[in-house]
């Protein structure tokens, strides 16, 4: 076990989002968020699911905090709905709502597990995308900056450690371009840059108002689904194949973040879609950060082509490739390794989280009551191996966080896609810990992987 023991202090978490895990989305006062409103037009999530009641955390808070004690879970990822707290998006405070993040992060200390708390996981309030058009407007920047500063001032008393938002390209380039997430619209390469554009700017907003209105030191930073780019080979062209790609595939994200501009190429490339930005939008977009959390699940594999200007050609994942329970879930656990790697190198990062990593299984209880998912152990089991690599090589990987601690509304797949170490039963809402939820324990117990 020695060899794959963790350092002293790596934090063992898990990870939720509000309207996976809470239901209620309208209970005590809430306003509609866009993924309210989504769900609520037939055809456009799984079997017309909605977020209504899911697992039910909103009413089961305790009974949650309770599981995650017993499973020796140290850190809770969870995130705020904005429309719980402002139900127009600014104005008015629902105090309700409030009081319910208030009571959760009071339960999670009380039980000895620190809170991590996202302020945005893709729950827009409703109210925005009719006035202004949601992520299309810098206001809604402007806005989110205005709310984070406002939760920074109410939860920074017991919170320490805040991610602004959560994988921007689910919320703008799915939402905006693909139309599979809310809002569910198909608009031009021009717009959907500018809503990037503009969910980087929130970014840099609320990053500015999270450290003004602390109440104590804090530490922020964002959570982003980088394409985890990992050399074929592992030869010294490869890598370097990888990393370039690595940058080059981020350039509208981390390293317009990290670097502060985006790069000549990326703006050659896309010519007049490029977004309207300032010098000074970018300046707040690249506010320095503490941390940078790494949602990782599946991989790209990266060769050199010396053929390509770029330095690099991505290899096509073959029929015969392995996957887990989604189409796109192809097993490569060593995109821990290398994303944190390149992070390093890149923009010289000075501290990874992985802030999700799991996957989708056939979940099924069996006469004896239990749910034996072998398939998700060697999941979890491979990407922890592969996380201590990380570490024992000093890179700057501090901490993990499973997806999920249970399983929720999986986003256009509704419920049939089942992503938690806890199995739930949507009718009944009883928690059951799977073969995984008992391995993760033995991995923290340990501190190493078993």
């Amino acid at each position: 076990m020695a060899h794959y023991q963790f350092p002293q202090g790596f934090l063992w978490g898990a990870a939720t989002a509000a309207f996976q895990v809470e239901g209620y989305p309208r209970a005590d006062g809430a306003g509609i968020s866009n993924w309210d409103a989504f769900c609520h037009r037939p055809g456009t999530i799984a079997n017309d699911h909605t977020g209504d009641v899911g697992p039910g955390q909103y009413r089961k808070y305790r009974e949650d905090v309770q599981l995650m004690k017993r499973l020796g879970i140290k850190a809770y990822r969870l995130s705020l709905s904005w429309s719980r707290i402002f139900p127009e998006g600014t104005g008015r405070v629902n105090e309700a709502g409030l009081r319910y993040y208030q009571n959760l992060v009071d339960e999670l200390l009380a039980n000895g597990i620190e809170p991590w708390v996202t302020l945005f996981h893709w729950d827009l309030p409703q109210a925005l995308e009719d006035r202004w058009g949601g992520w299309r407007s810098k206001d809604t920047a402007r806005a989110f900056g205005d709310y984070a500063g406002f939760v920074a001032g109410q939860l920074s008393d017991r919170v320490t450690h805040f991610f602004t938002v959560n994988e921007i390209c689910c919320f703008t380039v799915a939402g905006y371009g693909d139309g599979v997430f809310a809002p569910g619209l198909k608009l031009d390469r021009k717009t959907v840059n500018q809503t990037v554009h503009n969910a980087c700017l929130a970014h840099g907003c609320a990053v500015q108002a999270v450290r003004a209105n602390a109440r104590q030191p804090v530490r922020i930073g964002i959570v982003e689904n980088s394409p985890p780019c990992v050399p074929v080979i592992e030869t010294p062209e490869h890598i370097d194949a990888a990393r370039r790609a690595y940058r080059a595939l981020e350039a509208n994200r981390l390293t317009l973040m990290y670097e502060g501009r985006y790069p000549e190429e990326w703006l050659k490339e896309a010519g007049a879609n490029a977004p309207e930005y300032t010098d000074e939008e970018l300046k707040i977009i690249a506010a320095p950060t503490d941390f940078l959390g790494l949602n990782l699940y599946a991989p790209e594999h990266v060769m050199a082509d010396p053929g390509n200007p770029a330095g690099f050609k991505v290899v096509p994942h073959q029929e015969g490739y392995p996957r887990m329970n989604m189409p796109w879930l192809f097993l490569g656990p060593e995109i821990i390794y290398w994303a944190t790697r390149f992070c390093r190198e890149l923009w010289n990062v000075p501290a990874v989280y992985i802030t999700e990593n799991g996957c989708a299984a056939v979940d099924k209880r069996q006469h004896d009551g239990e749910i034996y998912d072998t398939e998700r152990v060697l999941y979890l089991r491979q990407h922890l191996q592969a996380a201590h690599r990380a570490v024992s090589e000093g890179l700057p990987l501090h901490g993990y966080f499973v997806w999920s601690l249970m399983d929720n509304f999986e986003w256009a797949c509704g419920y049939d896609k089942r992503f938690g170490i806890v199995y739930v039963d949507f009718q009944t809402l009883e928690r059951i810990p799977k073969l995984s939820a008992k391995f993760y324990q033995e991995v923290i117990r340990q501190n190493a992987v078993v």
